[in-house]
């Protein structure tokens, strides 16, 4: 297990700090990812790093940018250290979905793929048992 694991998911809460999955529905702990990959001068410094589930740390790899769908600018991903989830995400409940609400949102669901067929019937259920948002 990653050293820096307890330290990461008891700040984040065990929830994917990205798509805010809750890492108790999961049968493996999430995984601890580098913001800024070490790749490009990343560290490992606690402020670098966050929660990921599997699908957001995949998809996210060693991207920090995307183009925003909308205005379609470079635009940098969502960075949990820095940014507040709900200044650039909204979950809707009904739906399932999670909704970019600036341009850091827009381009993080687009890059992270939050809103998959597999990923909305997995929050919708989480929705019905309580555990998500």
């Amino acid at each position: 297990m990653n050293p820096y694991y307890s330290l990461v998911a008891d700040r984040a809460n065990h929830r994917c700090e990205y798509c805010h999955a809750p890492e108790l529905i999961f049968n493996l702990a999430f995984e601890v990812e580098h913001i800024i990959p070490l790749s490009i001068q990343g560290t490992d410094a606690d402020s670098n790093l966050a929660l990921a589930c599997r699908s957001c740390n995949l998809r996210k790899g060693t991207r920090i940018s995307g183009n925003d769908p909308e205005s379609n600018t470079e635009v940098r991903l969502f960075h949990p250290r820095q940014d507040k989830w709900s200044d650039h995400f909204l979950a809707d409940i009904e739906s399932g979905n999670i909704q970019g609400i600036s341009s850091i949102g827009r381009v993080t669901v687009d890059a992270l793929e939050m809103n998959g067929q597999p990923q909305i019937m997995a929050r919708q259920l989480w929705i019905r048992l309580g555990i998500f948002p």
